[in-house]
C-alpha cells in the first residue's frame, strides 16, 4: 500500500509537471479581426472546470484566467470576407498565419493552442506544425471570450463590435447565396419549402411533448 501510494504521488507529480510546462493559448476568430489569448495556470484551470464555468459572467474573475497576446483587425470588410470564407473552409489564410507565427511561443512543441473548429486546427497543425486542441476546457473559454470580447480587446466597444458583425454576416450570406439565372423564383420556392418544413417540424416536436 505504501509503494502504490508513493507511485501515486510521484505520477501525478510527474503529469502535474507536464501539464504546467504546455502554453496553452486560444484563437479567437470575431468579424473585427483575429485574437489570440494566453490561459493562465493551466494545471490548475484543467482540473477545475465548474470554476471555470461559473466565472464566466463576471468579466473581473475571467480576467484571472484569460490574457490578450494580441489583437490582428482586419484591414477592410473584403478582408473580413476573405478571412471568414477561409475559417469556414478549414484554410488557413495568410493573415493569420503571420498572427500564429510572430505570437504564438517559439517552443511549438510546448504550445497547445485551443481553437473552435477541427477543420481550422488541423490546417495549423498541418502548415504550422502547432498542436491544436477543441475539447476540455477550451470550448467553455472560447465562449466566455465570446461574451466579454469587446472589455477584453482594449479601443473596441460592444456597438462597434455588433456592426462589425453584422456588416460580416451580410456580407457572408450573400456571398453565399447561389442565384439560378434560370429560375428567378428559386427564392420563392425555397422559402414555401422552408415553411413547410417548419410545420412538420412544430407538428413533430408537439406530438412529443405531449
Amino acid at each position: 500500500d505504501v509503494y502504490g501510494w508513493w507511485c501515486w504521488l510521484v505520477l501525478s507529480s510527474d503529469l502535474a509537471l507536464h501539464v504546467s510546462q504546455v502554453l496553452l493559448h486560444i484563437l479567437f476568430e470575431h468579424a473585427a479581426g483575429y485574437a489570440l489569448f494566453a490561459v493562465k495556470e493551466v494545471e490548475e484551470i484543467g482540473m477545475l472546470l465548474p470554476q471555470v464555468e461559473e466565472s464566466l459572467q463576471n468579466i473581473g474573475k475571467f480576467n484571472t484566467i484569460v490574457k490578450l497576446v494580441a489583437f490582428s483587425p482586419f484591414k477592410s470588410a473584403q478582408s473580413a470576407l476573405e478571412n471568414v470564407n477561409a475559417i469556414s473552409e478549414g484554410v488557413l489564410h495568410e493573415d493569420l498565419k503571420l498572427l500564429l507565427e510572430t505570437h504564438m511561443p517559439a517552443k511549438k512543441k510546448k504550445a497547445l493552442l485551443g481553437v473552435s473548429d477541427g477543420k481550422i486546427g488541423a490546417a495549423i497543425f498541418e502548415e504550422l506544425n502547432i498542436k491544436c486542441d477543441t475539447t476540455g476546457v477550451v470550448p467553455e473559454i472560447i465562449r466566455g471570450i465570446r461574451l466579454h470580447f469587446h472589455s477584453l480587446v482594449k479601443g473596441l466597444t460592444a456597438q462597434s463590435a455588433s456592426k462589425a458583425q453584422l456588416g460580416l454576416g451580410h456580407s457572408y450570406s450573400r456571398a453565399k447565396v447561389k442565384f439560378n439565372v434560370n429560375r428567378v423564383d428559386n427564392m420563392i420556392i425555397q422559402s414555401i419549402s422552408l415553411l413547410d418544413q417548419l410545420d412538420k417540424d412544430i407538428n413533430t416536436f408537439s406530438m412529443r411533448v405531449r
